[in-house]
């Protein structure tokens, strides 16, 4: 039978762990008061030896606690509630039902009306137990006036849209040329952390006349109630009546490179339509931005039910705690002190209001009526989406292709050595072939420690799915990464073995170098499948991903884009890899085998030279693009590390073609201080160590792992990983096959850091959550506040 301890550490959410009751400390306070009555009974022994009538006592102490407890004995304790300094006997208060739920700052405070033997730790357990009621109390009631605050937004919200759809109704059954009756324009405007859409526009704007007879004033009432901002505007032109137009803003936030391109437009013709020449009417209510409105308030309602949830699982585990403690108190100081304190948790606030609950209905049904066609099922897969049940099945594959890929590894090394493939008279296959492999070898590896990553934070409770606003439904899974990361290897390693076996019969270079060229073909067909086939949400997020990360800084940026963007710039080589692997089937070079023609070509030289910064400038453009949204110069700071960076790796670009004393000095000076800015930011802004009035030594307050030495091992493996450039500047005199097996390693050894670096700075971030109790995200809505323009 598994502990309620593990039980609720299991269930509990993570974000507002430290607002749960504190299980463990009150585990702790019962066991105190179980060793001092041992103590007791052992000092009354020796004092009085051993009896024969010990046995009686002992029976009639048993049958006399029963019968008190079961008769009209007084309560062992008295807890009293204090509003306002004045003190209120809670149970009274509970038996009279005239509680009041709306007083904000109640605190309970426990009394002992018997003696206890063990009184002192008793007192000390009652304190504490009061402490925590009080903690969760207060914590439920903030987070439940913030649900209720939100959900009248979104009411308000939702009123907005009901009125727009109304009057873009009205214009569909009139003739549009005819229409004199809203003037109205709405502006973009950003939002710094708000989720994507697939929206491709971010502002709308629709112009009409207001005469005085117009049947749509009415229309124009409501929406101003609801909260739309209407502003006459002096630099507006204004209508034959005499009337000025008027204007209302949405903000749909600029997430993707359309709606950046959107916003410019609309900037544009804003300045066209403030323009007094321009005479005329404006544009018309855009059907899309309502959408898009539509489904910035659905996802806001789901997301508020999801708080609801979170909140309702809140209350029921923590009842559940108070009771299993009390019982534990019970059965070691022989008393009956839970019913009374049981009774004053079940009319505490966070048990008796049903303000959650009821609004968790009301949500349901609004969703239904609005966003679900009246289709309650509907309304569930949205509201309570069912989370997929893990298979067998794929670990069965995943042992199944690790088998194939060791087998096959095995296999291709074997036939490697016979045939001489790594000697120096092979050096074709070294410069040609090999890297293409290599690329893929590295992706694999890549994808292997994402999986590591995967299983650690599901193993330690970080709850990535929140951090990069994943699809719990959809999301990757660890055993789905080792799937994907042993299938592709094993695909790669076999086509590895086939191209040595043609090559050993005697086909022709031209033909069977070709292999890894539809290798890779396949795998990019693959990857933009339109089919619901092998992972098609997590393929297309990866490419929206990676769209927006080349489309910095021209669109918001979110955690998962500059996560993915800072493994970019652990994959330096495999973009090099990939820039020989288009050159070579580009130029025609695996038909003659003259693989020097793409290495001898100034083009080639200068896109290395690109692909090597590209990485680090656009993560620099994200950077950029978060100070600008947000104004806080951590992100400036930050864009000067990959500013560096990028000088560190032209600079050993450079050396490696120009091997000059001056050209090593500028490597070794720009390298040691791109090195140490890395190093800060990793271990101080990424990682959150090095604190040294940590009351963990030299790392933070507040640490995942139970095992201090980790972080310190992990602070020098990062460390010494960091310092690999060192072997640009030593230049090992080793031969052709050897220099590329010692690139190889090293590339190796910076995604291995990578992986390694990821599973630290996931874990901050969620500190960071757990810090601010954020476990919902805040969606943006649509329709500006009045008092918000001023």
């Amino acid at each position: 039978m598994v502990k309620f301890s593990k039980e609720l550490e299991a269930q509990l959410i993570p974000e507002w762990k430290d607002a749960f009751v504190n299980y463990w400390q009150l585990k702790k306070n019962v066991k105190k008061i179980k060793l001092s009555k041992r103590q007791k009974q052992t000092h009354e022994t020796h004092d009085f030896g051993v009896s024969i009538f010990d046995t009686f006592r002992f029976v009639a102490r048993k049958f006399s606690h029963k019968f008190l407890a079961a008769g009209d004995k007084p309560g062992a304790i008295q807890v009293k509630k204090i509003i306002g300094g004045e003190q209120r006997n809670a149970e009274a208060e509970a038996e009279a039902d005239n509680e009041n739920e709306e007083e904000a700052n109640e605190i309970y405070q426990t009394e002992l009306v018997q003696l206890f033997p063990e009184e002192d730790e008793v007192k000390a357990f009652f304190q504490r137990l009061d402490e925590e009621l009080n903690k969760v109390n207060l914590f439920y009631r903030t987070k439940e006036s913030e649900f209720i605050e939100r959900g009248e937004v979104l009411n308000k919200q939702l009123q907005i849209l009901l009125d727009l759809k109304k009057v873009l109704l009205d214009r569909r059954r009139k003739n549009l040329s005819s229409v004199k009756s809203i003037n109205a324009e709405i502006f973009p405007s950003s939002y710094s952390s708000s989720p994507r859409s697939d929206c491709s526009e971010n502002s709308d704007e629709f112009n009409v006349t207001t005469p005085e007879t117009s049947p749509r004033d009415d229309v124009i009432a409501a929406l101003e109630r609801n909260g739309i901002n209407f502003v006459n505007s002096a630099t507006r032109s204004k209508m034959k009546n005499g009337k000025p137009k008027m204007a209302m803003r949405i903000d749909i936030p600029a997430t993707t490179p359309a709606r950046a391109i959107s916003t410019l437009t609309s900037m544009l013709w804003e300045d066209l339509v403030n323009n007094p020449k321009k005479e005329g009417q404006g544009d018309f209510i855009n059907k899309k931005k309502i959408q898009c409105a539509e489904k910035m308030i659905r996802g806001a309602f789901v997301e508020l039910y999801r708080g609801l949830g979170l909140l309702k699982n809140y209350s029921s585990l923590n009842m559940l705690a108070f009771t299993k403690i009390l019982k534990k108190f019970d059965k070691v100081s022989s008393q009956q002190a839970s019913a009374s304190y049981l009774k004053v948790v079940k009319r505490s606030h966070f048990i008796s209001s049903d303000k959650v609950v009821r609004l968790m209905d009301e949500v349901e049904s609004i969703f239904t009526k609005h966003f679900a066609n009246n289709d309650r099922k509907k309304t569930m897969k949205f509201l309570r989406p069912q989370q997929p049940k893990s298979s067998h099945m794929i670990t069965f594959f995943v042992g199944l292709f690790t088998g194939c890929f060791v087998t096959l590894f095995s296999v291709y090394a074997l036939l490697a050595h016979f045939s001489g493939m790594f000697s120096a008279t092979e050096a074709a296959y070294m410069e040609t072939v090999y890297p293409v492999f290599s690329m893929f070898a590295l992706l694999s590896l890549h994808l292997f420690m994402y999986g590591c990553n995967l299983f650690l934070w599901k193993s330690t409770r970080i709850n990535y799915n929140f951090i990069f606003e994943f699809s719990p439904t959809t999301a990757l899974k660890y055993r789905d990464a080792f799937l994907i990361c042993t299938c592709f290897m094993t695909a790669v390693v076999g086509a590895m073995v086939i191209h040595l076996l043609l090559r050993s019969s005697g086909f022709s270079a031209g033909q069977v170098d070709a292999i890894p060229g539809i290798l890779l073909l396949i795998f990019i067909a693959l990857l933009v499948c339109p089919l619901n086939i092998f992972y098609r949400p997590t393929r297309y997020c990866f490419l929206r991903i990676v769209r927006n990360i080349l489309c910095s800084p021209f669109c918001k940026v979110l955690m998962v884009d500059f996560f993915m963007a800072d493994q970019l710039t652990s994959q330096i080589p495999l973009l090099r890899h990939m820039e020989s692997t288009a050159c070579y089937f580009l130029a025609g070079s695996f038909r003659t085998q003259q693989f020097e023609i793409c290495k001898s070509g100034k083009l080639y030289r200068q896109l290395a030279y690109v692909i090597s910064f590209s990485p680090y400038y656009w993560r620099a453009m994200q950077c950029a693009r978060r100070w600008f949204d947000e104004c806080d110069k951590n992100h400036l700071a930050n864009l000067g590390k990959y500013v560096s960076a990028m000088v560190a790796a032209g600079a050993r670009l450079t050396y490696a073609t120009q091997p000059t004393q001056l050209w090593m000095i500028i490597v070794l000076v720009t390298s040691v201080v791109a090195t140490f800015y890395q190093l800060y930011w990793d271990f101080v802004k990424d990682w959150g160590l090095l604190n040294p009035k940590s009351r963990n030594p030299w790392l933070r307050d507040d640490l995942i792992l139970k095992n201090k030495s980790i972080y310190y091992l992990s602070i020098v493996l990062n460390l010494v990983l960091r310092v690999a450039w060192v072997e640009a500047v030593m230049r090992f005199n080793v031969g052709m096959v050897e220099s590329r097996l010692l690139d190889f390693s090293l590339a190796s050894l910076e995604v291995i850091r990578r992986g390694h670096w990821n599973f630290y700075r996931l874990e901050n971030e969620h500190l960071n959550n757990v810090g601010k109790f954020r476990a919902v995200k805040t969606v943006p809505l649509p329709f500006r506040e009045t008092d918000s323009d001023g």
